[in-house]
């Protein structure tokens, strides 16, 4: 029996994407072609425009529409004789509509460098910055950065260089003290922030790569001096227009980022980030993406990363995912969407697993005493044989548990319905028996879920001998329920 034949429409933007999605599915029961209708957006296009380009006969069974496109379908079926259904509204979600899941996205490739900043290095002794370091690389640092201090010493300068570079790590020294980065280049540092064309001459005393920025700040004429001067000097270089925190200047320095790209397309260019995330309340994994999507526009390829407020603590691991992010949806020619959770640490996409209405017609299926815990829209749901609730504050779920003096049961049925509480009022998936899922915000280990299940499967064994539980049903032995 032939395989049915599925046409998926697209445009230019979005025809890479489709096309590494539908490859990524492997062997299908279906066979399947795109047309691409020679406009930038499928989804803007009207059934006039997909009636004049789209090619006749149409050799497919069924045409697949972005699921945005709000053409007319029985009209589009009547005029090519074939049906038209539209897809999902987002192409991350075309292997679930298709009943495939479909292959992750590449995320193993990047195309910035980041430079981790120990702002108070000449404050530790070298044991400590390099175990510091190990922790910076590990969360996604290409660059050790040595932040120097004014007026204090840092007399084991030459011994940490040398310490970080024999532990594998390249390193950069941040100082304005031109002694400092003369010693640091002479000592075997690989970068050296910051160089203006004043100082540039530090950087023929070694190999280091010199940051440049300008003499004077704001000054992008200095800074393009300095430029020039380090080309004429056969060294390479990285220049940084510096980004200003908020009301000091921030929107001013995204146009010096823009106009520096403008007037040297091809160099390498550095932005520090700290100003905005270290300088701002707020959660710092939507500002890292939004700047980074600017890197990424402007072919910015160096990124400079401070932690010092308690709130940036993951902003290494913050960057790096954005990174990758941003570099497979370029690659694409897509929206950075539907590539990584990594940066949804407070709010989910799709919080909800179920409706209402879904819950309550698989609650009344259920026939034994085991507690289901689920949230939909309306709130925390728990449900068994006897009983289904719904609240937005779990201690309202209180007087409906019975758990006959099991202390295990409800110390488990209390931490789940707190988790379940948290997940609704945030907007988080929640799933029974899993932890919380914030990202790279609050990663959790692989002995943090083991434990995690190896409490639900103990809980699970302790009820099916328990007199009050009686057998265990089908259910509970798929896991279900708690």
């Amino acid at each position: 029996m032939a395989k049915p034949r599925l046409l998926f429409l697209t445009g230019h933007l979005a025809r890479p994407r489709l096309e590494r999605i539908l490859s990524g599915l492997g062997v299908t029961d279906f066979e399947w072609a795109i047309a691409d209708i020679g406009v930038k957006v499928a989804a803007l296009a009207t059934g006039d425009i997909i009636e004049r380009r789209l090619q006749r006969p149409v050799e497919a069974d069924r045409v697949v529409l972005p699921g945005r496109c709000r053409a007319d379908l029985e009209r589009l079926e009547g005029s090519f004789g074939v049906p038209f259904v539209r897809g999902p509204d987002e192409l991350a979600d075309l292997p679930a509509f298709l009943g495939r899941k479909g292959g992750p996205p590449d995320l193993s490739r990047h195309a910035m460098r980041i430079f981790a900043e120990i702002v108070d290095a000449t404050a530790h002794p070298v044991d400590a910055i390099l175990e510091r370091a190990a922790k910076m690389r590990g969360e996604g640092a290409d660059v050790i950065d040595l932040g120097c201090l004014p007026d204090t010493p840092f007399p084991h300068l030459e011994e940490t260089i040398r310490a970080l570079k024999a532990a594998g790590h390249r390193v950069s020294v941040d100082s304005a003290n031109p002694d400092e980065l003369s010693r640091a280049t002479r000592a075997g540092a690989d970068y050296l922030l910051s160089l203006t064309e004043e100082t540039l001459d530090i950087a023929s005393e070694g190999d280091a790569v010199p940051i440049l920025v300008p003499a004077v700040p704001h000054d992008l004429d200095s800074l393009d001096r300095a430029i020039e001067t380090a080309k004429s000097m056969g060294i390479d270089f990285i220049a940084d227009a510096i980004l200003d925190p908020i009301h000091f200047g921030f929107s001013a320095s995204l146009v010096r980022y823009h106009e520096l790209r403008r007037r040297h397309p091809d160099i390498s260019i550095l932005m520090g980030t700290g100003n905005l995330t270290e300088l701002t309340d707020a959660d710092t994994s939507g500002i890292t993406a939004t700047l980074l999507g600017i890197c990424s526009e402007l072919a910015i390829d160096n990124l400079l990363i401070v932690h010092v407020s308690p709130h940036t603590r993951a902003t290494i691991a913050e960057h790096d995912a954005a990174r990758r992010m941003l570099f497979a949806a370029k690659e694409d020619n897509a929206l950075p969407r539907g590539y990584s959770n990594a940066l949804l640490q407070v709010h989910d996409v799709k919080p909800f697993a179920a409706t209402p209405e879904e819950l309550r017609d698989l609650a009344a299926t259920i026939k034994d005493r085991n507690y289901r815990i689920e949230t939909a829209e309306d709130g925390i749901h728990l449900y068994n044989r006897d009983t289904h609730e719904v609240a937005t504050d779990a201690f309202e779920l209180f007087p409906h548990i019975e758990v006959d003096g099991d202390t295990g049961h409800a110390f488990y049925l209390g931490a789940e319905l707190q988790k379940a509480e948290i997940a609704f009022r945030l907007g988080k998936r929640y799933a029974q028996d899993a932890p919380l899922d914030f990202g790279v915000g609050a990663p959790r280990d692989e002995e943090d879920r083991t434990r995690l299940e190896e409490a639900g499967h103990t809980l699970k064994a302790k009820k099916k001998t328990s007199q009050t539980t009686g057998a265990a049903s089908a259910a509970d032995e798929t896991g279900e329920g708690s």
